[in-house]
């Protein structure tokens, strides 16, 4: 491995960059959703991605507004999700394996940056022997603020020991591109969950992440 990069971090959000489980998301709010006997606006989905639970429920679904109740449906939504990976299985997306590898042998240090739940992202890390690519995780539970705060991409930034304007962030969700901007990092625009059309506000956009060599993410860095 190189010596340790002190000038350039690279973060990810989760879903949607490394994995896309946003089918398997989508399915347990509906499951809870039966479960309550509530209801789900049909744009639901659309409108929350990229936000966090506990901003989810009480303001798009309305589902209530006592944050103890609001936090236990939060692990109940996050319960029926990984009961439904653990019946479907998940894979990295395309190109992810090879990119992780490369900053890893560079010597880049990395760290995810996402509103998805520790036990999430530590369960499917496990299953894609990914744990040693990532330096450092910042979840929900780490935050106050979800995205479009920038406060968990701030908090990444920091355990890659670089400074905010040192770091890429590769996003695809609207609310993650505006947190990262808003940090002031560089952002990748990854087209999974928009067209490569809709995410022109980034600084670079891709289909894969093994589009990108570690020279690019320097250049980026210094534009």
């Amino acid at each position: 491995m190189s010596k340790p990069y002190t000038t350039l971090g690279v973060l990810f959000d989760w879903d949607g960059v490394i994995i896309d489980s946003s089918r398997q998301h989508e399915e347990s709010w509906e499951r809870l959703a039966l479960e309550l006997n509530a209801p789900l606006p049909a744009d639901h989905f659309k409108v929350g991605f990229g936000r966090k639970n506990e901003w989810i429920i009480p303001n798009l679904l309305n589902w209530s507004q006592d944050k103890e109740e609001i936090h236990r449906l939060s692990l109940r939504k996050e319960a029926l999700y990984r009961e439904i990976v653990v019946e479907r299985r998940l894979e990295a997306l395309p190109g992810v394996a090879e990119f992780l590898q490369r900053l890893k042998s560079a010597g880049v240090p990395t760290c995810v940056g996402s509103s998805t739940h520790r036990e999430n992202i530590d369960t499917i890390i496990g299953v894609l022997g990914f744990a040693d690519y990532f330096g450092g995780i910042v979840t929900a539970e780490d935050v106050s603020h979800g995205k479009p705060d920038p406060e968990v991409f701030l908090k990444a930034a920091a355990k890659t020991g670089c400074a905010p304007a040192q770091c890429i962030v590769f996003e695809d969700a609207y609310a993650g591109i505006e947190a990262a901007r808003a940090g002031g990092m560089k952002v990748v625009g990854v087209a999974t969950t928009h067209p490569a059309s809709a995410l022109q506000m980034t600084d670079r956009v891709v289909e894969r992440l093994d589009e990108l060599t570690v020279a690019d993410l320097e250049t980026l860095i210094s534009s």
